[in-house]
């Protein structure tokens, strides 16, 4: 009985550690009636290098359009993205915050973007925060989706969206308000020091291509925001992204490029479409 335990045990063990995704931010999706191969590929928003390696550029060649987590091509996107900056119901910055940590986000925002507080007080406090990530790098910002549609648009190929910036923006309607706006406190009080740490580490995580370790960082981070809301900025996104994404590779091979904190994890998008029957592998 004891020799069957053990036994079991290893078993189990060797499961468990089969459930680790290798390292690689490529992954080939076949298989389950696709007449051709589509691919999967990780992005991180915010770089200080977005060159695309030889691999991907010859995954981009093989598939016949790019689908990104919005259509970045489209020209209204900026209007869209307008439409939902705002917070609901009248909910405004200056009521979230005390006096003295209103007057702290403000100077903390001149100095940074020459802006007042004042200007944002309606606004979801994390659109704020966005507005500072080209200061969170010593580097020009760069961005892998702009590199993947440049090569989309040099072979001529359409690009579409996973989600719409309805969908994307609801996101953090969903997430408090409060939250939002006491990590944008947390932010100033650092003055972008600790968030230029945490950016550091996850760009490092990224270039050794550790899918798993980025999601671990954000499960683990002092941000509320990523640690606190996995389910609303990653699984359910995830869940909601595999019928479009059937759908598209099988009117056409496509390249896919999500955020790469998407692919890892047992509610990640690799292991939802195995889930469904395909074979995905790293391709890298």
């Amino acid at each position: 009985m004891k020799k069957l335990f053990i036994s079991l045990l290893t078993l189990l063990t060797g499961l468990s550690f089969s459930q680790e995704l290798e390292k690689s931010l490529l992954w080939k999706i076949s298989g389950n009636g696709l007449q051709q191969d589509s691919f999967l590929y990780g992005t991180i928003h915010i770089t200080c290098d977005a060159t695309l390696d030889e691999n991907t550029i010859k995954a981009l060649g093989k598939t016949e359009q790019l689908s990104l987590e919005l259509d970045m091509d489209e020209k209204s996107l900026q209007m869209q993205m307008m439409k939902h900056m705002m917070m609901k119901d009248g909910t405004k910055l200056s009521t979230l915050l005390n006096a003295d940590d209103f007057k702290t986000v403000d100077e903390f925002l001149k100095k940074n973007i020459n802006m007042s507080a004042k200007m944002f007080d309606s606004f979801k406090p994390f659109i704020i925060t966005t507005m500072l990530y080209p200061k969170m790098i010593d580097c020009p910002f760069q961005s892998v989706e702009n590199e993947l549609m440049k090569v989309s648009k040099e072979q001529k190929e359409e690009i579409f969206g996973l989600e719409t910036v309805e969908d994307q923006m609801k996101v953090f309607d969903a997430i408090s308000y409060q939250v939002q706006a006491d990590e944008l406190v947390k932010m100033a009080k650092s003055d972008l020091q600790k968030d230029k740490d945490e950016l550091k580490k996850m760009m490092k995580i990224y270039q050794s291509k550790d899918i798993e370790g980025m999601l671990k960082m954000m499960d683990d981070s002092d941000n509320k925001i990523t640690s606190d809301n996995q389910d609303v900025l990653l699984n359910n996104r995830n869940k909601n992204w595999i019928p479009v994404m059937i759908k598209t590779m099988k009117a056409k091979p496509t390249f896919f490029g999500v955020g790469a904190g998407h692919l890892a994890g047992e509610e990640g998008v690799i292991k939802l479409l195995r889930k469904e029957g395909f074979t995905v592998e790293a391709a890298n």
